[in-house]
């Protein structure tokens, strides 16, 4: 995923009508791309680059709860990790909220829901989204980038 800065409207390239409309061209024939306000960049860095950590840390949770029942490690993990690929695929190419996709694989009285209570019960959703809040403070400022990092970009600037 890239996180693209609106170009000023200040900057005037006479031979490219849009900077930005170019920038999606390139950088989307490798993968997704949004342009959002420089504001935004510290949550961009928690969310997709701290992101996978924190969902690796999810993935071999469900896998240990699997092994803990009796499931062999390796198809634990290739089980979460083919669960997660696909609740992600799903969101992104249906564009479904994942409270959505919760709801349809949630039965009255069964196993989804006494899981998922287990989990609102360990206070886990607001201990997610908190652990991004602590990580996007924990960013280092774009102020302290040096002045001549056009890009301003944290892999060359630090």
């Amino acid at each position: 995923m890239t996180i693209l800065t609106p170009v000023p409207a200040s900057v005037h390239l006479p031979t490219i009508p849009s900077p930005t409309k170019l920038l999606h061209y390139i950088f989307d024939s490798v993968g997704r791309t949004i342009t959002l306000e420089e504001k935004f960049f510290d949550v961009c860095t928690a969310l997709s680059g701290s992101g996978p950590a924190f969902a690796c840390m999810f993935l071999e949770s469900l896998a240990d709860g699997a092994v803990m029942c009796g499931l062999p490690r390796r198809e634990a993990l290739e089980m979460a990790a083919q669960m997660m690929q696909g609740s992600a695929r799903m969101i992104l190419e249906t564009g479904t909220h994942p409270a959505q996709l919760r709801d349809q694989v949630t039965t009255p009285g069964g196993c989804t829901i006494a899981g998922l209570l287990c989990l609102e019960d360990g206070k886990v959703r607001s201990t997610i989204a908190r652990t991004v809040e602590v990580a996007a403070k924990q960013c280092v400022p774009s102020s302290s980038f040096p002045s001549g990092c056009a890009a301003r970009c944290r892999r060359c600037c630090l």
